[in-house]
């Protein structure tokens, strides 16, 4: 037995014998006039010749992936009837079509396959091989991978058969196989991207089962275009007013609408004259009472009631608080009582304390 060093646990045990697993184990280099495509190939787009011919320039240099393919007698053992279109060529691909296409446009000789006839046992094991590897690299675009998949289901037998065989839900199947029902002019539009799948699937279910023509597709699709433009436009203006609803407001240096416009005073409830041209706030006609002796000298506290006074009559009367319960009422009175100068700077630090909450809050 080998000795075990530190690179098994990482590479495996060395003690386990590489097998060739290939049926056949025959890797050629086939001349491509002796190689033909298969027809029953679902792939329809290839790309442009431009880019066929930079592909095959690529294999030119290096072909690092062969391709698969069948002796031309396993081929017409499945399908006989396609001998006169093969012609007399010794092997026939499963897949690997663009490959064949980008070789003979770049004018290169050959190309690299591997040969296993044990891909052409039935007809169902050679579709399969030569539709999964599209569909499970999604090579195919979605017209291409619908008639893939109605391919298989024909070998299979079932919608069911075939997505229990790739692992997908019934409905994977199903979904695919309504673009076959899409006509030519509809199925041009999924290809271009200018219709999206969710659409298309319904178009090809109301076409399977209203037995809808082109003309009828396309008209259906026009009214949908403006159904979901329409759609588009709501969902769009309802984010707007909702994110201006939600926008917070700035405060600014005008004062609101409030009773001083009225001439009163809203904390002491007094009349106010007209504006003073200094500081464009009310002036009070009426005196504030005198302080009292328990008052003169003490200066406002924030917050704390101011002492009680005495009357005229010698009742005592009700202190007065700040309204910091009420911001209508202390904003108000601010404005009335503010220097200008101390008002702004207030706004200041108001707007500066807001931006803060809000940086923090997202």
């Amino acid at each position: 037995m080998a000795k075990h060093d530190e690179f098994d646990d990482f590479f495996g045990d060395d003690d386990t014998p590489v097998v060739d697993t290939r049926a056949d184990g025959r890797l050629l280099r086939v001349p491509l006039n002796r190689l033909a495509p298969n027809l029953v190939n679902p792939r329809t787009d290839f790309g442009t010749e431009a880019e066929l011919i930079d592909l095959g320039k690529s294999l030119r240099r290096r072909q690092i992936q062969a391709c698969p393919a069948v002796s031309r007698s396993a081929y017409l053992k499945l399908w006989p009837d396609h001998a006169d279109q093969i012609s007399d060529v010794d092997y026939v691909l499963v897949t690997g079509e663009r490959r064949y296409r980008g070789a003979t446009a770049a004018g290169s000789p050959t190309l690299n396959c591997v040969v296993d006839d044990g891909l052409a046992k039935d007809r169902k094991t050679f579709m399969e091989a030569v539709v999964s590897e599209n569909v499970d690299r999604q090579n195919f675009n979605p017209i291409e991978e619908a008639y893939a998949v109605q391919s298989l289901v024909a070998e299979f037998g079932s919608n069911r058969a075939v997505a229990q065989h790739f692992e997908r839900v019934d409905g994977w199947v199903t979904q695919r196989i309504l673009l076959t029902h899409l006509a030519p002019e509809a199925q041009d539009l999924v290809r271009k991207k200018d219709m999206p799948l969710d659409a298309a699937r319904s178009l090809g279910k109301l076409a399977r089962d209203n037995g809808w023509n082109g003309t009828e597709q396309l008209a259906w699709w026009q009214d949908e275009q403006k159904q979901r433009a329409a759609a588009s436009a709501e969902r769009s203006a309802a984010k707007k007013a909702a994110k201006k609803a939600a926008a917070p407001k700035p405060l600014t240096g005008e004062p609101p609408a409030g009773p001083e416009q009225q001439g009163i005073d809203p904390f002491y409830g007094r009349k106010t004259g007209p504006a003073d041209p200094a500081s464009g706030k009310p002036a009070a006609t009426e005196q504030e009472p005198p302080a009292s002796a328990a008052t003169q000298g003490v200066p406002s506290v924030p917050g704390q009631a101011i002492p009680a006074e005495a009357t005229a009559e010698g009742e005592e009367r009700q202190p007065k608080r700040f309204p910091y319960e009420d911001g209508v009422h202390a904003a108000q009175h601010l404005i009335i009582k503010m220097p200008t100068g101390e008002f702004n700077k207030m706004l200041d630090l108001l707007n500066k304390h807001r931006e803060s909450q809000a940086a923090s809050a997202s």
